[in-house]
């Protein structure tokens, strides 16, 4: 069944909640023909169609993406049961502004404050993304044992593809 431009838009819509609500990702670079990644705090701002990371400007990050911009943001709630693939083109940026804007808390483990010369704004501009939001843990595994039970496919939730 093809999707009216209503379903499109709260697709998006979905993905840009679900990756607000879970705020850590597993932010996916490339390092020559290996691929590696790791926990990173995730900003994510729809109206400006961009997920916002602070890094650093000695990470090994910053050289990747400056060889392989594409990369891919992996958002997990695993209790909830809901999960956000983005897929993007990544860039480094010395934002000061946005470096003062997206300053928290967990920002300090890192850094002395938000003056501090070494960070950097990392900007991902999504292109294309998938979410899963099933009901939860507990209806998943009582959806899954009826459907073992009865030959059926379980309903496991919602399932997307979203061109961003």
């Amino acid at each position: 069944m093809e999707k009216t431009m209503p379903d499109f838009e709260h697709d998006i819509q979905k993905v840009w909640d679900l990756a607000d609500k879970i705020g850590f990702c597993m932010l996916t670079t490339q390092t020559g023909t290996d691929l590696r990644a790791r926990p990173m705090s995730a900003y994510a701002e729809r109206l400006e169609n961009a997920f916002y990371f602070l890094t650093d400007v000695t990470s090994h990050k910053d050289d990747e993406i400056a060889q392989h911009p594409k990369v891919c943001l992996a958002f997990g709630d695993s209790k909830g049961q809901k999960y956000v693939s983005v897929s993007g083109t990544a860039e480094v940026q010395n934002d000061r502004e946005m470096i003062r804007e997206l300053w928290a808390t967990p920002a300090k483990a890192w850094w002395d404050g938000p003056e501090d010369p070494s960070i950097r704004v990392l900007k991902v501009t999504p292109s294309f993304a998938e979410y899963w939001d099933s009901p939860g843990t507990v209806v998943s595994y009582i959806k899954m044992a009826a459907a073992a039970l009865t030959s059926a496919k379980p309903d496991m939730g919602d399932n997307a593809k979203v061109h961003m």
